[in-house]
Order: structure tokens, then sequence, then C-alpha cells
């Protein structure tokens, strides 16, 4: 007896992301690509009608009502419980991969290595097995669990890693609220604490120190912020 394909749905916001991916997993009869979808809106749209198994999701996917990354993760865990999760990411950092495993995220394939990957993963994923791609796996393995040291990633806890990564994106305070269902307050402490644990004094220096750490692409940051002139006028922003 043939045994049914692993029903997988794709969201990437790069439509060749999505075709490239699309092609290695259609190569094989054991997975069927149940749907795509290109920002977290059409995620959900896909989810709410589509049965899948498998969901193999781009971390970093700013447009869409339902945010991104971890929040994102989080909801589709407490809505599709039985739906399996492969995070594919361009975001090759610790404070990243610290923050998915931590989620209990255990199939992760970075976009630097063969998307080739993304087969193993999504077998591993649909057996309640671990995967990691050889770039991630090298970065687990790098990570210091016990240390929480001042001035690295590692010492931000997971909120405040997300909250910093959606500022360096360009959202405000106020956004990043509406984005994770919290509170403007609440986001604000967050920002603030993390901005403390790294040293960090101003709003154009936590975008530099995102993007130099992976925690953002470079083409993502926030086109509003630059990087020299008057440090007081961050766009209008106030520094904390």
């Amino acid at each position: 007896m043939t045994s049914q394909p692993i029903r997988v749905i794709l969201a990437d916001d790069h439509p060749a992301m999505l075709k490239g991916v699309e092609h290695e997993l259609s190569v094989t009869s054991a997975i069927e690509v149940a749907g795509s979808a290109r920002n977290s809106t059409e995620l959900i749209e896909l989810l709410n009608t589509r049965p899948c198994d498998v969901l193999v999701s781009d971390y970093a996917m700013p447009a869409g009502d339902y945010g991104d990354g971890i929040a994102l993760f989080s909801l589709i865990g407490r809505r599709y419980p039985g739906i399996k999760l492969v995070v594919l990411t361009m975001l090759d950092n610790p404070a990243v991969v610290r923050a998915l495993v931590t989620q209990e995220v255990r199939c992760i394939v970075s976009k630097s290595d063969a998307v080739a990957h993304l087969v193993p993963a999504v077998h591993a994923a649909h057996n309640g097995s671990t995967y990691y791609s050889p770039t991630i796996n090298e970065i687990v393995e790098s990570i210091d669990w016990n240390r929480r040291g001042r001035g690295s990633t590692d010492v931000l806890s997971q909120r405040e890693c997300e909250v910093v990564r959606l500022f360096a994106t360009g959202l405000t305070v106020d956004e990043i609220a509406e984005r994770v269902s919290r509170s403007k307050k609440t986001i604000s402490t967050q920002k603030s604490k993390a901005m403390e644990k790294l040293g960090i004094d101003r709003d154009v220096d936590l975008l530099r120190y995102a993007m130099e750490n992976g925690m953002v692409a470079s083409s993502q940051g926030a086109s509003g912020i630059e990087p020299s002139g008057d440090p007081r006028q961050d766009n209008g922003r106030p520094s904390r």
C-alpha cells in the first residue's frame, strides 16, 4: 500500500526562492506541495483552507497581517498544533538560531546552504526529528548555551531579540506592539532593556548593530534611520 505524500505549504516573500524550493520538493513523490504564500496573510488563509503536514517558512517576511519570525511561528503553533515546521532563513546569526531552538523549532535550514537540505528537513519535521543544515549546525554547536555576556545578542531574551529585529526592519514601537499583540509600554520597555544590555544608547546604533549581527538583512534595514548625522534625529523617533 502506497503511503500518502507529505503535504507541504511554502511561505517566502521572494518569488524566485519559492519557485526553487517548490521545484526541489517536487522531485520526490513522497512530498506534495499543497500551496505557497508570499506573506503571513496569505499563509494563514492557506492554512485555514488546505490540509498541511509540514510548513516550510522563511523567518523574515515583513509584510502581512500576522507578522513574521517568532511571533508568527508561535501563532501557528497555537492555532495549528498538528502542523510541523521547517524554518528557512538567511539570518545566520546565533541570536536568531538561539531564539528558534528555544522556541523548540527543531528543523532549520540556512539559505546559504544547498536547497536540497529541505528534503531531509521536511522528512525530519514530519517524523518529529531534528534537522539542521550545515551552516545552522555550526552555529548551534558554537553557541555557549550557558553564557549570557554583555554586548552579545546571547544576553537578550527571546522577546527582546524579536523587538530589536522588528525595530531594525523599520517598524515603530506602536507598529511592533500591534504586530506581536503586546502593549506599547511593554515593547518600549523591552527595547530599552535590550539597548541597555547591549550597551547601546542611540536608535541608529541599534539599527547598525542588528544589521552587523545578521538580525536583519542589510536590504531590510530601516530606511528612515540614517547611519550618520545628528544622533538625536532618528527620523523623529525618540531613542527609547
